[in-house]
């Protein structure tokens, strides 16, 4: 008889939750804009990288305090990309896809990479063959300067150099920028 208690008050538990979730549902964003390409409250492009700004940064289900906490981001300067705007918070998302909503003081429209590459070569000029002026292991995180269409200049620990596109993420492979 403890069994089926204890089943009954999960299913009515879940029950529960699927109506606040329902409720709540009707308060946060439409992924469907009218325009996918502009945030409905900064006006600014989506989706866009940002990094983060501090060094702990709660991403939650949804949009408000009153959501769980699903992610704890932790390392200030981690790029983050935004896909979403709701009042003061943003859906981001990090270089493996894991996010929620964050609020937007946490964030800096300061452009940051991840290293993905076992091993990133920074070059004195946007060629292969170039001299390396750095090398950088996997994790490690940069600053974006600009970019040109394969090729971005990057800031690493005070050194400044060109690295491939493919060799970190924190940029779409199309974007170009001074």
């Amino acid at each position: 008889m403890q069994v089926s208690v204890a089943r009954t008050a999960a299913m009515a538990m879940g029950l529960v939750a699927l109506v606040a979730g329902m409720a709540a549902a009707q308060d946060m964003p439409a992924d469907d804009t009218d325009d996918l390409s502009r945030g409905a409250v900064t006006n600014l492009p989506l989706p866009r990288y940002v990094s983060l700004k501090t060094n702990e940064g709660n991403a939650r289900r949804g949009p408000g305090l009153t959501h769980r906490i699903d992610w704890v981001f932790s390392r200030a300067g981690m790029p983050l990309r935004v896909t979403a705007e709701y009042e003061n918070w943003r859906r981001i998302e990090d270089a493996e896809g894991v996010g929620g909503w964050v609020h937007y003081s946490l964030l800096s429209g300061t452009r940051s990479i991840l290293v993905t590459a076992a091993m990133l070569d920074l070059h004195s000029v946007p060629l292969p063959d170039a001299p390396v002026v750095l090398r950088a292991e996997a994790g490690v995180i940069g600053r974006v300067l600009e970019c040109k269409p394969d090729w971005c200049r990057l800031n690493i620990n005070g050194e400044k150099g060109w690295a491939p596109k493919t060799d970190f993420w924190g940029v779409d492979p199309e974007e170009s920028f001074e």
